[in-house]
């Protein structure tokens, strides 16, 4: 049996939201307010990442100072240097930054001949201790090169943006991440708002963390080991391989989906599943393997592969 750590790590899961903007960058709340909001909508964790551009001073905004008993965040910024193939600038997540982490040249969301490429910031901030991941691949227009160009150096792609799914109908990363794990790079998959507050792009997806506390270091480890899931709403109880199926338990669902590369995909469907065994024969001897659950409204829950042992993965540098 090979069960996600995620479901077998001690602790328990805290709702949190990795991508948020304030007016110390484009949002429409100050810094106080947004964690306020979180704070009242049941969230356990927050991460304000305004764009950490000279337009805005280079944000790295403390809000140790809004958390409570019950409500912590964890310190962060959108980083932007460098041109992605489609000659826009990159849009790199990344959580856990320390306060003074060096400015990039980036006056504006302009790139610029001199400044430190996509790949060059996104290993900074990795070497600084934070937990990075490639934003929004659809809405950034992000090719395969452009993936291959941080897919050994970034923790994860986001793979669901609520902002991105309410104000462009361009939400997610999994054509791209699915092909990078095809391709053996170690990657997980979060889901955030990308909440500005302007729209109605707030409290539509979240990464539910593992972690034996609700504290800052924590939550960053657990989701540096990849101890977590995604969701729109379901719940994710259990995912595993066992005998030969992907095992999952969850809250109430009519799908539940087993993933892998190219063609594979298997589902089971019914009223009310809260358990699930998809035989894993329909994916193609696939290397990796990931579930997705839906549930009667439509909403969604995802999580991590599941690394078969078919292929191995390559290491993060």
């Amino acid at each position: 049996m090979t069960r996600l750590s995620a479901f077998s790590a001690p602790g328990r899961f805290w709702r949190g939201n990795l991508h948020t903007h304030s007016t110390r960058s484009d949002g429409v709340l100050d810094p106080a307010e947004v964690c306020r909001r979180y704070r009242a909508e049941g969230y356990d964790f927050l991460a304000l990442t305004d764009h950490f551009v000279g337009l805005w001073g280079y944000p790295i905004v403390d809000t140790v100072p809004f958390r409570t008993e019950g409500f912590t965040t964890i310190l962060g910024a959108e980083l932007h240097s460098g041109a992605m193939e489609n000659g826009e600038l990159w849009h790199i997540l990344a959580v856990g930054l320390p306060p003074d982490f060096a400015p990039s040249d980036t006056p504006d969301f302009r790139p610029h001949a001199a400044q430190e490429t996509g790949a060059q910031i996104a290993a900074r901030a990795v070497a600084a201790g934070a937990f990075v991941a490639i934003a929004h691949p659809q809405w950034s227009g992000l090719t395969m090169g452009d993936g291959r160009a941080l897919a050994d150096i970034a923790h994860a792609v986001e793979i669901y943006n609520h902002g991105c799914a309410m104000g462009c109908d361009r939400p997610d990363g999994f054509i791209l991440a699915d092909q990078l794990l095809t391709e053996g790079h170690d990657l997980t998959l979060i889901a955030t708002d990308d909440a500005h507050f302007s729209e109605p792009d707030h409290f539509g997806g979240w990464t539910m963390v593992k972690a034996e506390e609700n504290d800052p270091a924590a939550l960053l480890a657990a989701l540096k080991r990849g101890d977590f899931y995604s969701s729109t709403g379901p719940e994710l109880r259990d995912v595993r391989i066992e005998n030969g199926a992907l095992v999952v338990e969850c809250s109430a669902a009519v799908s539940i989906i087993a993933i892998g590369w190219g063609t594979g995909a298997k589902a089971v469907h019914g009223h009310s599943l809260t358990r699930g065994e998809v035989p894993l024969e329909r994916l193609n001897n696939s290397p990796w393997v990931r579930a997705a659950v839906i549930d009667a409204a439509g909403k969604r829950a995802w999580s991590n592969p599941i690394w078969t042992g078919a292929t191995a993965p390559n290491p993060r540098v």
